[in-house]
């Protein structure tokens, strides 16, 4: 652990030589003389005289350095059976001609473009466009309801809209057409222009004088030159739901957002460039942002563009092909697609079809990992399977096991240790530190390292407000957990899932770690409901593993049995549900929250983010049969 210490301690005794030296991993147009500007704390920036352009660094950098043949993206797409490559200098031309069309449209320095388009490779073409002629750009998932994404067009106030015509999903096409007319008939700040790319599962129809044709407007279009910008200017807005229902448009800059992705590629994920690299998550989340599309073609890596499922599209061996047939060597994904693919093969017969002799670690992050899913990735894969975490605001992981400074021993259950650069604290409500094994408030001591949002939209004192007010010098997770004697991190929940019942502050996700270790259970999700003598207490929602015939009152003590055993009768957990699947948002995290609202009665709005909103019909169902809700 040695190596690991003596880079994390420099880190934080000297972090302006720490990111001075990783800053010379980036091509800048004018290098910084200062690293660090807090003088207006607790608003800070990272690099601010210096100048560069992010697209340049993800893209004509490696052409210019002979590398213009290596293949940058690989577009696989299980929904239509299409594989497509794209090298360095293919993808430089390409995304030069759409930043020349966006440019014919007005779009300048400093102007916003909204996305909304699905897992296609002009959705990566579109976000390397606008940063190649320092236009700002907010993602927004494609699908997304009309009036989410007017809420968003509304904020950002976007000069151009650029959307594909349609989506694809197992067995139906959304259109995105008919949604993004109906957005911009809701906003009051209206797009002068939209790019529409026709899909040839579902053509648009065009609005005469504001929508053009995606391939006849890049057809017509001069290539355009990257544009110099300060290392504070925004890369992008991506918007996080905010309790106000009004969501957070929290800011990347391009300079600090460089050099920590860079630095992450190399020391958390241990790759090198040249690599095939795949992030299996969606343009419209973080992860999409960080390492589909900039972490891994700012470092010279390969990376995949999936358009498909884990599982059903066509089978759950579908991770397992495209890990073989393009050579994957590290797969960063989220815990629920595994938990899919456990499910539906938990022999992991699918598995054997495949070689996968290039591929050498997973990386899961998104929610918390249970040691059960973790223990049979290990099985079935053989290679090093790292739980890391992370969030939308900060960019890039906070606590992880940094391959690429040293393999630390895994501990089940926790995402290892803090990444150089964060100071992460535990915090009882009164803002003391928690002794080791105590759960408490996760926080990270201020200023945060580069890649971190440096404020909100338009929003400066919204951003104080939600995660700097609370515990003054620090930055709220909003997480909870704790350390152990060792430094290891363990994300127990987030804090509003912290239950109190008869005064005992206790974990959900200690209570799910234990539901998860049943070998019949696929995965399961626990929330405190209230109660008139405890304050609070536990229900759990399991969804059991394919095949499983067995009575399910007799699963369900079992349940009650185990968490009785490993966490005692303190956490009074007498009740749990079989369920036919978890309420969960597109990005696989389940919806705790809302279900604690249908338990206790309280008003509750449909996430815009959700899979499928059947679930929390079956939810509501459930808790009603166990006479809540």
């Amino acid at each position: 652990m040695r190596k690991y210490l003596d880079m994390y301690e420099r880190s934080l005794k000297d972090p302006t030589g720490f990111w001075g030296e990783a800053a010379q991993a980036i091509s800048w147009d004018r290098d910084p003389t200062v690293v660090l500007d807090d003088s207006d704390a607790p608003f800070v920036r990272w690099f601010p005289d210096g100048r560069l352009n992010t697209c340049f660094n993800a893209v004509d950098r490696h052409v210019d350095a002979g590398r213009g043949d290596q293949v940058a993206l690989v577009y696989d797409s299980a929904m239509t059976g299409t594989v497509a490559t794209w090298t360095y200098r293919e993808l430089r031309d390409e995304v030069a001609r759409l930043a020349g069309a966006l440019r014919a449209l007005g779009v300048e320095t400093g102007d916003r473009v909204v996305i909304y388009m699905p897992m296609i490779p002009e959705a990566v073409f579109a976000m390397l466009a606008c940063a190649r002629i320092g236009a700002i750009h907010s993602v927004v998932f494609g699908g997304f309801a009309a009036a989410e994404l007017a809420t968003r067009i509304d904020d950002a106030a976007p000069k151009v809209v650029m959307a594909a015509s349609c989506g694809l999903e197992p067995g139906r096409v959304v259109e995105y057409k008919p949604l993004l007319d109906e957005a911009i008939e809701r906003s009051r700040r209206r797009p002068e222009r939209c790019l529409i790319l026709q899909r040839p599962q579902a053509t648009a129809t065009l609005v005469a004088g504001r929508d053009l044709d995606w391939t006849e407007a890049v057809a017509a279009a001069a290539p355009a030159d990257c544009v110099s910008v300060d290392a504070g200017h925004p890369l992008y807005v991506l918007y996080t739901s905010g309790t106000t229902g009004q969501p957070k448009g929290v800011v990347r800059d391009n300079g600090g957002h460089a050099v920590a992705l860079a630095w992450s590629m190399r020391y958390v994920y241990g790759v090198e460039p040249g690599e095939v690299y795949w992030a299996a998550s969606d343009v419209g989340w973080v992860v999409g942002h960080s390492y589909i599309v900039y972490g891994p073609l700012i470092h010279g890596c390969t990376t995949i563009l999936y358009e498909g499922k884990p599982v059903g599209t066509p089978d759950p061996g579908a991770f397992w092909r495209v890990i073989a047939d393009h050579g994957v060597s590290t797969l960063f994904t989220a815990p629920t697609a595994f938990r899919a693919i456990k499910r539906d093969d938990p022999e992991g017969r699918h598995l054997l079809r495949y070689d996968l002799d290039r591929f050498r670690a997973l990386f899961l992050a998104g929610e918390r990992c249970d040691p059960d899913t973790l223990h049979w990735a290990e099985d079935k894969l053989g290679v090093p399977v790292i739980d890391h975490w992370w969030q939308t605001e900060t960019g890039w992981p906070i606590a992880a096991n940094p391959l690429g400074i040293e393999h630390l021993p895994v501990k089940p259950g926790s995402p290892t240790v803090p990444v150089p650069g964060w100071d992460v604290r535990v915090l009882d409500p009164d803002g003391n530190e928690c002794g080791p094994g105590q759960i408490g408030a996760i926080v990270c001591k201020l200023p945060l390292p580069p890649g971190a949002l440096p404020t909100l939209w338009n929003a400066d004192e919204r951003f104080v407000e939600a995660y700097l007010s609370r515990y003054p010098g620090f930055y709220l997770t909003a997480d909870a957990g704790y350390k152990d004697e060792d430094g290891y991190l363990f994300i127990m929940s987030r804090i509003d899932d912290i239950i109190n019942v008869a005064g005992h502050r206790l974990s959900t996700g200690a209570m799910e770690e234990v539901l998860a270790a049943h070998p019949e259970v696929a995965e399961c999700a626990v929330i405190g409901v209230a109660d008139e003598l405890k304050g609070q207490v536990p229900v759990g929602f399991v969804v059991l593993q394919a095949g499983v015939d067995r009575d399910h009152s007799e699963i369900v003590a079992e349940l009650v049995q185990m968490v009785r055993d490993r966490i005692g009768p303190v956490a009074a957990f007498k009740q749990a549900t079989v369920v036919a699947r978890l309420p969960k948002t597109r990005s696989g995290k389940v919806l705790r929250s809302t279900m604690r609202s249908i338990a206790d009665r309280e008003e509750w709005k449909m996430p815009a983010t959700i899979e499928d909103p059947t679930a929390l019909d079956e939810i509501g169902e459930a808790l009603s049969n166990l006479g809540y809700g």
